[in-house]
This record gives structure tokens, C-alpha cells and sequence, in this order.
């Protein structure tokens, strides 16, 4: 069956699952959502891998869903640092908006990349998720090579209606002016990294130093991949150890 494969990713995470259901299903085409047209996607059958944003579902893949083709199978793999909650309950009600079916949809674990809530984990504890990630996308590849389809995952019943259903509207209409935290110290050369690297283009550079926008997807994108270290968010990440999929390249993220 040809397969594809539509990824949104910002520190690297969602973009390595999607390689790693890909070559699963062997037969799938990967693109990222950031310049994808999916108006256009012959592909039987379609899926989407991205992060949890909030407890929910991230502005670009709301907006992408609105372009994607009828008469596809769709399937979801929903990143997460522990608590998909209930993203994928909220994809399912917007694709059925548009008269599309979700026909599975699943969740896993990797390391958290939300680094104003702290720095990245030991390599041991990264390890362990990357493993346990890999395993699962391993069975979901079998689930859909065998057209299971079945009820999508989700989180317990007191993060459905608190993270998803309560927080996360409050968040969402935040969320694109949360950018108002970030802020560079003197490592800061100019080196425009982070402008490469924002899915949403919401960085642009003035007087060699990055300016932030206003209309942030809270990736955390351009504070893990300065390789000086020099975007800070808040007070506290200074001193926290920055996180990106080891697997994947600044090259790759370019793409």
C-alpha cells in the first residue's frame, strides 16, 4: 500500500519516529508539514506523526488537517514526554469535521524537550525511551500492515478533561506570545541557526541578534539547536542541558 508520511518536529523527536514508522511500513513516503501539499498526495492510505503541545494538538497540524485530501486511509503517532492525554481524541473530532476518518491512532513516549520545565534527562533514561519508542512504532507498523483499526489512545480520564479539556484552550490562544520569555546572553553570534531551524518563521535577525515575532508554536526549536546555548526562556534555563533527537541533524531539520 503507498504510504505517506507527514511529520511536524522541532527538536528532532517527532521527525525520527516518522523514519523509524517508515521504514516499517517500507513502502512510505516521508515530508514534513512545514511544506508539504497534501491537496496533492495520491497515497492510499496517510499518516501523521507530531508532538503534543500543551496537552493537545499543535497550531500547524490543526491548520494541516484542514488541507488534507478525502477518501484516505489516516492513521496518527502522537509524540509525547508522558501525558498524550487527549490529543488524539481531539484529531479524531477534527478530521470527522471534515467528513475524514481516523482510523487508529497512537501514542509514545520520548525524552521531554520542554525545557522550561527543566533540562534534558540522562542518556540513560533517553536510551531507554528511544528503545521503548522503537518497539512500539514497531507494532504499530504491524497493527496497520494487518488494517487494524480500533479506538485511538489516550490518557486517563483526569487528564482528558483537565490537561486537554480545561488547560489546554486556556493555553492555545496564549501559546503564539509565549515567545515574550526567550531571550539571548552574550554567547549569541548571530549564526542565525535558530531563524533555520523555527517551523513557523517566527524569528528574524536584527542587529545579529534574533528577534521573536509573536506567533510562536512553543517547539523549543531555536533554544535546543543554538549550539552556543545562547537562547534562554524564563530565568531558569542557564542552567539547564539542552535536548535534541540525537539522531537527527541540523541538516535534517533544514530540510
Amino acid at each position: 500500500m503507498k504510504t505517506s508520511i507527514y511529520y511536524y518536529t522541532g527538536t528532532g523527536n517527532s521527525l525520527w519516529a516518522a523514519r523509524r514508522l517508515g521504514g516499517e511500513l517500507k513502502d512510505a513516503r516521508l515530508a514534513g508539514m512545514r511544506r508539504a501539499a497534501p491537496e496533492n498526495d495520491d497515497a492510499e492510505a496517510i499518516g501523521l506523526v507530531f508532538p503534543v503541545h500543551m496537552w493537545g494538538l499543535p497550531r500547524r497540524v490543526i491548520d494541516f488537517v484542514g488541507h488534507l485530501p478525502a477518501g484516505r486511509r489516516y492513521f496518527a503517532l502522537a509524540v509525547n514526554a508522558g501525558q498524550v492525554a487527549g490529543t488524539l481524541t481531539q484529531l479524531k473530532k477534527i478530521m470527522k469535521a471534515r467528513g475524514l476518518v481516523l482510523s487508529a491512532g497512537f501514542g509514545i513516549v520520548m525524552p521531554s524537550n520542554y525545557i522550561p520545565w527543566g533540562g534534558a534527562a540522562s542518556q540513560e533514561k533517553q536510551a531507554l525511551r528511544f528503545a521503548n519508542s522503537a518497539k512500539k512504532i514497531k507494532d504499530m507498523a504491524g497493527a496497520l500492515g494487518r488494517g487494524e483499526t480500533g479506538p485511538v489512545e489516550k490518557g486517563p480520564l483526569w487528564q482528558n478533561l483537565l490537561l486537554s479539556g480545561l488547560c489546554y484552550p486556556l493555553l492555545y490562544r496564549k501559546i503564539p506570545k509565549m515567545d515574550r520569555e526567550f531571550w539571548v546572553d552574550a554567547k549569541c553570534n548571530g549564526c542565525a541557526i535558530c531563524t533555520a531551524v523555527c517551523p513557523s518563521g517566527n524569528i528574524i535577525i536584527e542587529g545579529k541578534k534574533p528577534v521573536w515575532q509573536g506567533h510562536c508554536e512553543q517547539c523549543l526549536a531555536c533554544i535546543q539547536w543554538c549550539p552556543a546555548q545562547a537562547i534562554q526562556y524564563g530565568k531558569k534555563t542557564p542552567g539547564y542541558a539542552r535536548y535534541h533527537q540525537p539522531e537527527i541533524t541540523l541538516a535534517d531539520m533544514r530540510a
